[in-house]
């Protein structure tokens, strides 16, 4: 602990930082109010910085939204979808998950309010300008406010004044914003930490949280750790450090009681669908050895290797719904595996017809791996299992005949630029068990590997 003002003072012990977290004469450091629809007032409004009675009606709106949003459903909007900005992806799963009108829109406009919204004086016009196009998109309209809820609506507009901010559907729509805020810098750090270490979400958050240090200030004397902290002292709170001190001790980046952050199961979901969606690095460009295979064992050895896929396959409908990490840190379910393993055949079943009509093959466009869809975490049904085995076992009878009928010289002096032909059918052998035995057998209600 150190003392650098008499009115700052700084914890970093575990002990002390969680009796200041719980202490109720800590509080936010108090926004500076300003005219409705600006980051001043929208500071000024929401639960994050507020402390008492408007705390806890403020807090009690951000619990009403958490409670309507299926954490099943938000892991699988995370896991869907392609985007490279973790922060507009989050954004943009809240707004879908609350139902509001333009996902797109919003995330956008979140993303520039996030850069003011934790400075105590922000001075960002352009934050402003998003905060009002955020006010009206919120969907509020419908929602419980109290009193004022009249007064509210017709306080719309930029001239509303701080009337606007008390209860009613203005700080419904203020909180909501609050919300997807929070969800952008603390969320998406999360995610961006836990790829950059190669660690789990929920790792990150003991070892490198996202949230490394909080600011309170003393409404009223207190002490802490035997130390007076007198009114109108500001206190840093050191998470990082008091978690390193005290390794056995809860993450700190959520807060505590009795300010626990209520989102840390969904931001918990979300950043595991999103890390699910992109764990798994593109097919390697390195060919593989040429197996000394003739032409009839070349040709048997898909359809064979599509039959070990299916027998695992035949496991899969007591999935549990839970991606599976395998040993290469690439997430797989039983959904993505026939999903990888078709769409793999076919893409080289083309590149090959391409090839042999003298054709260039057609560019790879495919997310591949890369991406997990909302798909590819619904249950695996034994509908699922049955449309699959019709599905492989014909694309592997494809290759079959396809390879027999190949002049056999062909298989290793191949037509057109990339593999030879036999390298290709070794190769998608190969990957098949590859995409398959990630997942494994699987029984009643237990993955065989559990997710590390």
């Amino acid at each position: 602990m150190s003392d650098p003002t008499p009115r700052e003072l700084t914890f970093s012990r575990y002990q002390d930082v969680t009796a200041a977290l719980a202490d109720p004469a800590l509080v936010p450091p108090p926004a500076t109010p300003g005219p409705y629809g600006t980051m001043a007032w929208l500071r000024a409004t929401v639960a994050r910085f507020s402390a008492g009675g408007p705390h806890a009606r403020r807090r009690a709106l951000v619990q009403a939204d958490l409670d309507r949003l299926d954490p099943v459903l938000l892991r699988v909007l995370a896991a869907g979808g392609y985007e490279p900005d973790v922060r507009l992806r989050v954004v943009r799963v809240l707004a879908r998950a609350l139902g509001l009108a333009d996902p797109e829109a919003v995330a956008r406009d979140v993303k520039v309010v996030a850069r003011a919204y934790f400075e105590p004086t922000p001075d960002d016009p352009e934050a402003d300008a998003a905060v009002a196009r955020l006010l009206p998109a919120m969907g509020a309209g419908g929602a419980e406010g109290g009193e004022d809820d009249e007064d509210d609506e017709g306080g719309g507009g930029a001239e509303g004044g701080e009337d606007a901010s008390d209860g009613g559907v203005a700080e419904v729509a203020a909180n909501r914003i609050g919300l997807l805020v929070q969800a952008c810098e603390a969320t998406a750090t999360l995610v961006e930490r836990a790829r950059s270490g190669g660690d789990s979400p929920a790792a990150v958050l003991r070892d490198d949280p996202p949230v490394r240090a909080m600011r309170r200030f003393a409404a009223r004397a207190t002490v802490v750790g035997g130390v007076a902290v007198p009114a109108g002292t500001h206190v840093l709170l050191d998470l990082a450090a008091a978690r390193a001190g005290e390794p056995g001790g809860d993450p700190l980046a959520f807060g505590a009681p009795s300010r626990l952050c209520p989102g840390r199961t969904h931001a918990l979901v979300i950043a595991e669908g999103v890390l699910y969606g992109s764990s798994d690095p593109s097919d390697t460009s390195v060919p593989p050895a040429e197996d000394h295979l003739d032409q009839a064992e070349l040709a048997a050895l898909i359809p064979g290797m599509m039959d070990h896929v299916l027998a695992l396959a035949d496991t899969w409908t007591a999935w549990d719904g839970r991606p599976v990490i395998n040993a290469d840190g690439r997430t797989y379910t039983p959904h993505k595996v026939i999903r990888r393993v078709a769409d793999h055949l076919l893409d080289h079943l083309a590149e090959v017809e391409a090839r042999l009509a003298g054709e260039t093959a057609a560019p790879d466009h495919w997310h591949a791996s890369n991406v997990t869809t909302p798909a590819d975490l619904v249950p695996f049904t034994a509908a699922d299992l049955d449309e699959a085995r019709s599905r492989l076992d014909r694309i592997g009878r494809i290759w079959a005949l396809r390879v027999a009928a190949l002049p056999e010289r062909q298989l290793d002096d191949s037509p057109g630029v990339g593999w030879s032909f036999r390298q290709i059918v070794c190769h998608l052998a190969r990957t098949a068990a590859y995409y398959a035995d990630s997942v494994g057998p699987v029984t009643e209600g237990l993955t065989a590997e559990a997710v590390r």
